[in-house]
């Protein structure tokens, strides 16, 4: 048997074959939550916005306008989601109460480096549509024409915005 194509499976979905979508969720549901997991730290919001992404996609099947991956037509929807759950919650401090012994792979460390170093200090400052766009298209690794429909805006903006960055960013760390 021949496996459907995510688009096949969204078309599928239009026609209200539940089994699609439990195909879809078993396929994107494990990278989005690893994705989702890297900008919140709480598993429950973070299963909470998986479930809330798949609802609007079985809702919307059509959504989805064939151009493009749709794992980044996905991820747009859980990470909007995602910050709208954050928005609505007050800020949230937490105490760390005990150090775990964990081995970081490679990536994990640039990564730690990227959040914690100097450059996430710049990062941090940077105002929150600068960052978007540098998130989106460094961090997340989407190209100019899928972080502009992530976030939403032309492409020409996530240009300007991620030129705009880069010379704040320059600043800061010379």
């Amino acid at each position: 048997m021949t496996q459907r194509t995510d688009g096949e499976l969204l078309a599928a979905m239009a026609a209200d074959d539940r089994t699609a979508l439990e195909v879809l969720y078993r396929r994107h549901s494990p990278w989005l939550m690893l994705r989702l997991g890297r900008r919140c730290a709480d598993a429950a919001l973070v299963d909470e916005v998986i479930q809330d992404t798949f609802l609007a996609i079985w809702r919307k099947p059509t959504g989805w306008d064939g151009r493009g991956e749709v794992a980044a037509w996905i991820w747009g929807i859980g990470i909007r989601r995602l910050l709208d759950h954050l928005r609505k919650r007050a800020p949230q401090t937490q105490e760390l109460t005990e150090t775990l012994e964990v081995v970081a792979s490679a990536e994990d460390r640039v990564l730690l480096g990227v959040e914690y170093g100097d450059l996430g200090g710049a990062l941090a400052r940077l105002s929150p549509e600068l960052r978007s766009v540098v998130q989106a298209t460094i961090l997340d690794g989407l190209t100019t024409r899928e972080a502009a429909k992530l976030l939403g805006i032309p492409a020409g903006t996530v240009k300007t915005r991620m030129m705009r960055a880069r010379a704040v960013l320059r600043e800061e760390l010379a």
